[in-house]
Protein backbone atom coordinates (compact mmCIF):
# COMPACT_ATOMS: atom_id res chain seq x y z
CA UNK A 1 0.00 0.00 0.00
CA UNK A 2 2.69 2.21 0.97
CA UNK A 3 4.26 1.67 -2.30
CA UNK A 4 0.99 2.61 -4.32
CA UNK A 5 1.00 6.21 -2.24
CA UNK A 6 4.73 6.63 -2.74
CA UNK A 7 3.81 5.94 -6.93
CA UNK A 8 0.26 8.87 -7.07
CA UNK A 9 2.38 11.29 -5.52
CA UNK A 10 5.14 10.74 -8.03
CA UNK A 11 2.68 10.77 -10.62
CA UNK A 12 0.76 13.69 -9.73
CA UNK A 13 4.18 15.60 -9.29
CA UNK A 14 4.46 14.56 -13.16
CA UNK A 15 1.37 15.66 -14.10
CA UNK A 16 1.57 19.06 -12.93
CA UNK A 17 3.96 21.77 -14.18
CA UNK A 18 5.68 24.05 -11.69
CA UNK A 19 4.50 28.22 -12.03
CA UNK A 20 6.94 30.14 -14.08
CA UNK A 21 7.67 33.73 -14.19
CA UNK A 22 8.10 35.65 -17.55
CA UNK A 23 7.44 39.17 -18.96
CA UNK A 24 9.43 40.72 -17.08
CA UNK A 25 8.90 38.49 -14.13
CA UNK A 26 5.30 39.57 -13.90
CA UNK A 27 3.47 36.58 -15.60
CA UNK A 28 3.16 33.24 -13.59
CA UNK A 29 2.58 30.30 -15.95
CA UNK A 30 0.62 27.71 -14.12
CA UNK A 31 -1.84 24.41 -14.61
CA UNK A 32 -0.12 24.23 -17.92
CA UNK A 33 -1.35 20.84 -19.67
CA UNK A 34 -1.69 18.73 -23.05
CA UNK A 35 -4.14 15.72 -24.01
CA UNK A 36 -2.37 13.06 -25.90
CA UNK A 37 -2.63 13.03 -29.38
CA UNK A 38 -3.79 10.46 -32.03
CA UNK A 39 -0.88 10.28 -34.46
CA UNK A 40 0.73 13.03 -35.96
CA UNK A 41 -1.72 14.19 -38.50
CA UNK A 42 -4.09 16.09 -36.33
CA UNK A 43 -2.88 19.18 -34.39
CA UNK A 44 -2.36 18.76 -30.44
CA UNK A 45 -3.19 21.72 -27.88
CA UNK A 46 -1.58 22.82 -24.60
CA UNK A 47 -3.79 24.99 -21.90
CA UNK A 48 -2.74 26.78 -19.19
CA UNK A 49 -3.22 30.06 -16.40
CA UNK A 50 -1.24 33.05 -16.89
CA UNK A 51 -1.07 35.45 -14.21
CA UNK A 52 -0.18 39.41 -14.64
CA UNK A 53 0.93 39.58 -11.30
CA UNK A 54 1.97 43.23 -12.02
CA UNK A 55 0.84 46.75 -12.49
CA UNK A 56 1.51 47.26 -16.60
CA UNK A 57 -0.31 44.67 -19.12
CA UNK A 58 1.95 42.01 -20.22
CA UNK A 59 1.06 40.69 -24.26
CA UNK A 60 1.95 37.72 -25.23
CA UNK A 61 3.29 37.81 -28.63
CA UNK A 62 4.25 33.91 -29.78
CA UNK A 63 4.88 30.06 -28.82
CA UNK A 64 7.82 28.04 -29.40
CA UNK A 65 8.40 24.28 -29.32
CA UNK A 66 10.15 21.47 -30.74
CA UNK A 67 7.12 19.36 -30.70
CA UNK A 68 4.79 21.34 -33.52
CA UNK A 69 6.26 23.85 -36.22
CA UNK A 70 3.58 25.84 -36.11
CA UNK A 71 2.63 26.36 -32.02
CA UNK A 72 0.17 29.33 -32.16
CA UNK A 73 -2.74 31.04 -29.71
CA UNK A 74 -6.29 30.03 -30.88
CA UNK A 75 -9.28 31.47 -29.69
CA UNK A 76 -12.61 29.20 -30.46
CA UNK A 77 -16.06 31.23 -30.58
CA UNK A 78 -19.81 29.75 -31.40
CA UNK A 79 -22.38 31.94 -33.61
CA UNK A 80 -26.16 32.12 -32.76
CA UNK A 81 -26.64 29.29 -34.76
CA UNK A 82 -24.03 26.88 -32.57
CA UNK A 83 -21.22 26.85 -35.25
CA UNK A 84 -17.47 26.77 -33.94
CA UNK A 85 -15.09 28.67 -35.34
CA UNK A 86 -10.94 28.66 -34.06
CA UNK A 87 -9.17 31.94 -35.02
CA UNK A 88 -5.54 32.70 -34.54
CA UNK A 89 -4.80 35.42 -32.26
CA UNK A 90 -1.62 37.85 -33.15
CA UNK A 91 -1.41 38.32 -29.28
CA UNK A 92 -2.77 38.08 -26.37
CA UNK A 93 -3.01 40.89 -23.84
CA UNK A 94 -3.22 40.25 -20.20
CA UNK A 95 -4.10 43.44 -18.12
CA UNK A 96 -2.18 44.07 -14.52
CA UNK A 97 -3.27 41.58 -11.95
CA UNK A 98 -5.70 39.64 -14.44
CA UNK A 99 -5.29 36.05 -15.20
CA UNK A 100 -5.66 35.16 -18.90
CA UNK A 101 -7.17 30.86 -19.02
CA UNK A 102 -6.12 28.66 -22.04
CA UNK A 103 -8.85 26.33 -21.20
CA UNK A 104 -11.54 23.66 -23.40
CA UNK A 105 -13.84 25.86 -25.31
CA UNK A 106 -11.79 29.18 -24.69
CA UNK A 107 -8.25 30.67 -25.72
CA UNK A 108 -6.20 27.54 -26.40
CA UNK A 109 -2.77 26.61 -27.72
CA UNK A 110 -3.11 25.09 -30.88
CA UNK A 111 -0.03 22.66 -31.73
CA UNK A 112 -0.22 22.20 -35.62
CA UNK A 113 2.61 20.27 -37.92
CA UNK A 114 3.21 17.99 -35.08
CA UNK A 115 6.58 16.27 -35.26
CA UNK A 116 6.01 13.41 -33.36
CA UNK A 117 2.79 11.89 -31.35
CA UNK A 118 2.07 13.63 -27.77
CA UNK A 119 1.70 10.56 -25.69
CA UNK A 120 0.63 10.33 -22.45
CA UNK A 121 2.72 10.31 -19.62
CA UNK A 122 5.43 12.28 -21.67
CA UNK A 123 5.90 15.88 -21.63
CA UNK A 124 7.50 18.41 -23.54
CA UNK A 125 8.84 22.19 -23.72
CA UNK A 126 6.79 25.08 -24.75
CA UNK A 127 8.34 28.73 -24.89
CA UNK A 128 5.83 31.89 -24.25
CA UNK A 129 7.57 34.91 -25.98
CA UNK A 130 6.23 37.93 -24.43
CA UNK A 131 6.32 41.81 -26.50
CA UNK A 132 8.78 42.83 -24.22
CA UNK A 133 11.36 40.50 -25.30
CA UNK A 134 10.85 37.96 -22.44
CA UNK A 135 10.22 34.47 -22.87
CA UNK A 136 9.35 31.35 -20.41
CA UNK A 137 10.24 27.99 -21.42
CA UNK A 138 7.77 25.69 -19.39
CA UNK A 139 7.25 22.24 -18.74
CA UNK A 140 4.16 20.53 -20.51
CA UNK A 141 3.20 17.62 -19.33
CA UNK A 142 0.92 15.35 -21.66
CA UNK A 143 -2.06 13.48 -19.87
CA UNK A 144 -4.50 11.14 -21.60
CA UNK A 145 -6.18 11.79 -24.88
CA UNK A 146 -9.87 12.17 -22.80
CA UNK A 147 -8.46 14.35 -20.08
CA UNK A 148 -10.67 17.35 -18.89
CA UNK A 149 -7.45 18.85 -16.92
CA UNK A 150 -4.20 18.59 -14.99
CA UNK A 151 -6.01 17.05 -12.38
CA UNK A 152 -7.45 14.40 -14.22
Amino acid sequence: MRLFGIAAFALALLTTAPPVLAGGEDVVIEDAWSRASIGTSRPGVAYMTLQNTGAEPAVVTGLRTNLAMMPMIHASTTDAQGVTRMSHMEEVKIAAGEAVALEPGGLHVMLMDLQHPMVEGESYALSVIFADGTEATIEVPILGIAARGPSD
